[in-house]
């Protein structure tokens, strides 16, 4: 069981938006059991969501709903249930994944602005509006057809300030407030158990997901130093990375040692 002092560590993480419990199973899913044939026990599942401070009936209501949805499929096997990623939840988790997984991108990344035809255009996915019929974006993406393009150097502190998601400011200072400081209190990663770690991943991947997603990647060369979505972005690669993903299988031992 998550010891007393890992729901107090995490606390700062569980106080933050987007408590939905349908939506942290989709991040836990998503994180733990993303290959075809992955499943999480019943009882591996209720432990991890415990840790979350998770009460039963929210996770079977929130099961109920996946399973409507087509995202989550259940089997049983005597008195246990195993619980899957659908096809269709599989899929739309592995589109997810490269923004949600990335490595935070190095600081000359090549940026570009491209000019559409008319407001009625909308520009590939990936690129940034910063005014009528002009976006910005990496470098690496292809302007939809008939658009100017011009690539950037070193950009102006205005074109920086409208690019950046204004609207989520406030909400990346607190998921930056939160994880540095878990940072500074986490224990080594051996300190730690495998469903703690779980649930740990599942927090963080979770409130980087909910707002990560809401805009399109950014160049660092195209957000200010201070931007939070930058230095969230780095602590989320360091926490992911040094509390690697635990195994189903070391879950399952601990389940039921």
């Amino acid at each position: 069981m998550p010891t007393d002092r890992f729901i107090d560590q995490t606390a700062d993480l569980r106080a933050l938006g987007g408590r939905r419990v349908w939506s942290l199973m989709v991040s836990l899913f998503g994180d733990l059991a993303l290959a075809e044939g992955d499943a999480i026990d019943g009882p591996v599942l209720s432990t991890i969501m415990g840790a979350l401070q998770v009460k039963p009936e929210a996770v079977r209501v929130a099961l109920h709903r996946l399973r409507n949805d087509g995202w989550v499929t259940s089997t049983k096997s005597g008195r246990i249930s195993a619980h899957a990623l659908t096809a269709k939840g599989r899929a739309e988790s592995v589109a997810a994944s490269p923004r949600i997984y990335a490595r935070t991108p190095a600081a000359d990344t090549p940026w570009q602005i491209i000019v559409i035809e008319n407001a009625t255009m909308t520009a590939d996915e990936g690129f940034a509006p910063i005014g009528p019929r002009i976006y910005v974006g990496s470098g690496t993406l292809t302007p939809p057809p008939g658009a100017l393009r011009f690539s950037g150097g070193t950009a102006p502190d205005w074109l920086r300030a409208q690019a950046e998601p204004v609207h989520l400011r406030e909400d990346y200072t607190a998921l930056h407030n939160a994880l540095a400081g878990l940072k500074d209190t986490l224990p080594a990663p051996g300190a730690l158990s495998p469903i703690e770690i779980a649930a740990l991943r599942c927090l963080i991947v979770h409130n980087w997901r909910r707002l990560v997603l809401k805009h399109p990647a950014l160049p660092a060369g195209l957000t200010e130093p201070d931007w939070p979505g930058q230095r969230c972005h780095l602590l989320v690669d360091d926490l992911l990375h040094r509390f690697a993903r635990p195994t189903i299988a070391a879950m399952d031992q601990q389940q039921a040692a």
